[in-house]
C-alpha cells in the first residue's frame, strides 16, 4: 500500500459518510489512554507526514499530521529552537496530530503557555471530505474566532487534521533548577508570592514535601535568581543532568508518581487554591494551577473538591472509566459541543463519543 494521500483520506472519509461507518482518527497511538475509549474503524495518518516548511527567521513551523514530534524536535534543536509548550510525547511514536488534538502541554507551560497558545493555522478534512484552512503562519492572520485553535483539543472529534502550523521560540541560553523542603500549603504561598515577581521561573513542581523549581532565560538573570534561592529560601543547586532527566521524566509521566495503580486525576484549579485535602498523593504543577491526584476515590469526591476549588477534573488515566473522563457540561456548553459537531461532521463520522459519550 502506497503512502497516504489527501485524495485517500477525503474517498475514506466520503465512503464512510455514505454508509454510516464511524472512523477512529489515529497516528502513534501514544495517547489512546486518554479521553473516552476509542471507537471505529482505524484510519492511520502515520504515513502522512514530513515538515512542509520551517523559517527559522520567522519562528514559525509547519508539518503535516503524520509527523513526529521527535523529528519535529530535532529540526528545531538543529537551529536552536523549540516548540515551548513541551507538550509530552508518551511514547516514540507521538506524532503532530496526536500533540495538536489532545492538546497536552508540559512543564514550562507555566511561563510560556498551552499547545494552543502556538497554534497558528490548521489545515482539516471535514465530515464531507471538504479541506479547509484556517489561520496562517503568521500571528497577524490571526483574526476574529480562532478555529484552529478551537480544533485544539478537540480529541479529533471534528475533522481529520492534516497540517499544523506553529510558532516556536529559542531554546534559553541557560538554566538551573532549585529544590527546597517546604510543606504543600507553604509550597503553594511561596509560588504565589513568586509569581507577582520577576523572576524567570520556567517550570515548578511539588510533591511529598519537595518542591522544585527551573528558572530559563539570559545567564546573567538565572544566576542572579539562582543566588536569590540559595540566600534566602535555603535551596539547594542540582545538578544539571539530574534537573533535565526530572522535568523530561515529569513531562513524560516516567516520573515514580505516576507509575501507580490507582486513578490519576488531573485537577485545574485557581493557583491561589489552598490544598485539596484529598485522600491519595498529589503532585503539584504550573506554579500550584494543576494539581495531580493519585488516589482510588470516588470521581465525585475529587470533582466536588475541584469545583469548591474553582477549578475542574479530568479522569486522565484508569484502568477502568466507569465515569465521564471530562467534567460534565452545563446544558448550553454541551449544545454549542454538539452544535459545533454537526457543523464539521453532519454525519457523526469522527471519533464517536471520544471527548463526550454521545457526542
Amino acid at each position: 500500500m502506497g503512502e497516504p494521500t489527501l485524495r485517500g483520506f477525503r474517498d475514506r472519509i466520503l465512503d464512510a459518510s455514505r454508509t454510516g461507518a464511524k472512523l477512529r482518527l489515529r497516528g502513534g497511538g501514544t495517547k489512546d489512554f486518554y479521553g473516552e475509549a476509542p471507537s471505529g474503524e482505524l484510519l492511520d495518518t502515520t504515513g502522512y507526514s514530513g515538515i512542509v516548511s520551517f523559517e527559522p527567521t520567522e519562528l514559525v513551523i509547519t508539518a503535516r499530521c503524520g509527523t513526529r514530534l521527535s523529528e519535529l524536535g530535532t529540526a528545531l534543536a538543529e537551529r536552536g529552537q523549540m516548540l515551548a509548550c513541551e507538550a509530552p510525547s508518551f511514547g516514540e511514536g507521538a506524532t503532530i496530530g496526536g500533540v495538536f488534538s489532545a492538546g497536552l502541554s508540559g512543564p514550562r507551560r507555566m511561563a510560556a503557555g498551552a499547545v494552543r497558545d502556538f497554534v497558528l493555522g490548521a489545515k482539516l478534512l471535514d465530515g464531507e471530505g471538504r479541506l479547509k484552512e484556517f489561520g496562517g503562519q503568521v500571528m497577524k492572520n490571526v483574526a476574529g474566532y480562532d478555529v484552529s485553535r478551537l480544533l485544539c483539543g478537540s480529541l479529533g472529534i471534528l475533522g481529520l487534521v492534516t497540517e499544523v502550523s506553529f510558532k516556536v521560540l529559542p531554546i534559553p541560553p541557560a538554566e538551573a533548577t532549585l529544590e527546597m523542603t517546604l510543606s504543600e500549603s507553604d509550597a503553594l504561598a511561596r509560588l504565589n508570592a513568586w509569581g507577582g515577581q520577576p523572576i524567570p521561573i520556567s517550570a515548578s513542581a511539588w510533591h511529598s514535601s519537595r518542591l522544585r523549581v527551573r528558572l530559563s532565560g539570559a545567564r546573567a538573570g538565572v544566576e542572579a535568581a539562582a543566588r536569590r534561592f540559595e540566600q534566602n529560601y535555603a535551596a539547594a543547586l542540582l545538578d544539571a543532568d539530574e534537573a533535565d532527566h526530572y522535568w523530561a521524566a515529569l513531562r513524560e509521566q516516567s516520573d515514580p508518581f505516576f507509575r501507580g495503580d490507582a486513578p490519576l486525576w488531573r485537577v485545574s484549579v485557581p493557583s491561589v487554591a489552598a490544598p485539596l485535602e484529598l485522600p491519595g498523593t498529589t503532585l503539584i504543577e504550573w506554579g500550584g494551577a494543576l494539581r495531580w491526584v493519585s488516589a482510588g476515590v470516588a470521581p465525585e469526591a475529587v470533582r466536588g473538591a475541584a469545583r469548591a476549588a474553582g477549578g475542574s477534573a479530568t479522569l486522565f488515566r484508569a484502568s477502568e472509566k466507569s465515569c465521564p473522563v471530562f467534567e460534565p457540561l452545563a446544558e448550553p456548553i454541551a449544545g454549542l459541543h454538539r452544535r459545533l459537531k454537526r457543523e464539521f461532521d453532519p454525519t457523526g463520522v469522527f471519533n464517536p463519543g471520544r471527548m463526550y459519550r454521545g457526542l
